[in-house]
């Protein structure tokens, strides 16, 4: 079917793909105005541009001898419905590629190439186009070349100004590099600070604000700004500063903190017989966590077993390497907390308070 007018055979003007919501040439503008974005995420291993029916990447100009692969997808959740009520999608794309490559790096694998999903009701290229600027500065910002993506009109499943977001993330290592490995009793865990909500628990901080009374264009009442806006803060990219305190040497493992919180997260990458413990007196929660937990009456254990609470990544390292270590991220620009150690046991358990 093509976008231009035809006739029927009764020679009236036939239906065209446009008359059913789909306008074909806008997404042939919208791949034009993006190009210059990906274009800039470009590194050793890329081979093609943006418009073909495949992307093409090439593992051995991109340094790799004996590679392994690793896979990650992910989306941005309900953190959307901000983004789309308030109109500032320019940081949604960022969010959309940490969710992404924060989890290749916890294997112990160097992000390589991202590809986004973008589906909406009704295409609006300069939307469109603000929200991949954000993917591709989400991509530049971990050293993962956008390499390709697809972008769905779907009128009658998304309302007109509605839109979601999907990504898909491909990552490398020598084989036998491969984390966690190593990790032990007596362990030192390294937290790195977030920055704020980072892209989990939304429906819950959603229906907060609700409770509250606020809206999003209020003043945030643990911030400067609004608190569309303060809730909005991107999660953070541990790609670059992780990686390099893993070819440092001392690093066991890595766990991302986002769904489930430290409580559930932690224990992803401790071996059967092995759990932490962990000083909640060693960093001051972030205002946006006292916030939601003060108007929820929210108890201690269900923060910490839903939101990141200031934490976004811990490294679990070896003692000896542990200074070292914290030196190197705080020099890359980190937030390092030494928060507690590997212990005998199961689970994850907690010393001192945050509230």
């Amino acid at each position: 079917m093509t976008t231009g007018q035809g006739k029927g055979e009764s020679g009236g003007n036939g239906l065209t793909y446009a008359d059913a919501g789909v306008d074909i040439d806008a997404g042939n503008a919208l791949v034009e105005r993006i190009k210059p974005a990906a274009k800039r995420t470009g590194r050793s291993g890329t081979m093609s541009g943006l418009g073909g029916f495949g992307a093409l990447f090439d593992l051995k100009a991109a340094g790799y001898t004996d590679p392994i692969l690793v896979a990650a997808t992910d989306g941005v959740g309900t953190k959307l419905r901000i983004a789309i009520d308030t109109g500032n999608v320019d940081t949604i794309g960022i969010d959309l590629v940490a969710m992404c490559v924060n989890d290749l790096v916890c294997q112990g694998a160097e992000p390589l190439f991202f590809l986004d999903y973008f589906a909406t009701g009704k295409l609006d290229i300069d939307q469109a186009t603000r929200i991949i600027n954000g993917i591709a500065e989400g991509c530049a910002q971990s050293g993962c070349a956008l390499i390709g993506g697809e972008t769905a009109e779907m009128p009658g499943m998304y309302a007109k100004d509605d839109f979601d977001l999907a990504g898909f993330a491909v990552g490398a290592m020598e084989r036998g590099a491969d984390l966690p490995a190593g990790v032990s009793e007596g362990d030192v865990l390294l937290g790195l600070g977030s920055n704020g909500v980072h892209s989990n628990g939304y429906s819950f901080v959603r229906k907060v604000v609700e409770v509250s009374g606020l809206g999003w264009d209020a003043a945030s009442p643990f911030s400067e700004g609004t608190l569309g806006a303060a809730l909005l803060a991107p999660t953070r990219l541990y790609v670059k500063q992780a990686l390099a305190a893993v070819r440092a040497g001392g690093v066991h493992a890595l766990a991302h903190i986002t769904g489930g919180g430290l409580t559930e997260n932690l224990p992803r990458v401790l071996p059967e017989g092995l759990g932490a413990t962990i000083d909640l007196d060693a960093w001051k929660l972030p205002g946006v966590f006292g916030w939601l937990a003060t108007t929820a009456k929210m108890a201690e254990p269900e923060l910490l077993k839903t939101f990141n609470c200031g934490i976004g990544m811990i490294l679990v390292v070896a003692p000896d390497r542990a200074d070292a270590l914290a030196a190197l991220l705080r020099e890359a620009g980190e937030t390092v907390t030494q928060i507690g150690t590997v212990t005998a046991g199961q689970g994850v358990s907690y010393r001192g308070s945050l509230l």
